[in-house]
């Protein structure tokens, strides 16, 4: 990383890392690469370090785990709270993710799971507590994620 902006092998570290930190190594994109390990290890280090790489994660299938009830709950805050709005949402148990949005109105979106429609009905009225109105919710029936693509992109890389 050059001046804030990624390099080709940066791209590509993080692309192989999106489709399975788990079991992709240092060496496996060494080798794709024709460079040393600890060259992509120094990268990796990097890129966390400068906050590129802000943590791993794993993916749930929540209905398998015991949470068959997964909801986005669309809220807004008003704009002078909504980040401390939103921070403290995370609090709240069966909260799983929360998300800022640049809107004036529904500028708070958060993932919440419940073992039932009672535990949907809490976490509302925790949210309506905390200063969140909730103006739409939506069952979630499955969500489908992938490497973002762009970080194999070829042009206006930094070589």
């Amino acid at each position: 990383m050059k001046n804030g902006r990624l390099d080709e092998l940066d791209r590509y570290i993080l692309y192989s890392l999106q489709q399975d930190a788990r079991n992709t190594s240092s060496g496996d994109i060494a080798e794709e690469w024709g460079v040393s390990s600890s060259t992509v290890r120094k990268r990796l280090q990097r890129l966390e370090e400068n906050g590129v790489i802000t943590g791993y994660h794993v993916d749930i299938d929540y209905e398998a785990a015991g949470f068959p009830l997964y909801a986005k709950l669309i809220c807004s805050a008003p704009i002078p709270e909504r980040e401390t709005l939103a921070k403290q949402a995370l609090e709240i148990p069966g909260v799983e993710a929360v998300r800022e949005i640049m809107n004036g109105h529904k500028n708070v979106y958060i993932n919440v799971l419940g073992t039932d429609h009672e535990d949907l009905s809490r976490i509302g009225k925790d949210l309506y507590d905390l200063g969140l109105e909730i103006e739409d919710e939506q069952i979630i029936h499955n969500e489908y994620v992938c490497s973002y693509r762009g970080f194999l992109a070829r042009d206006d890389i930094e070589r």
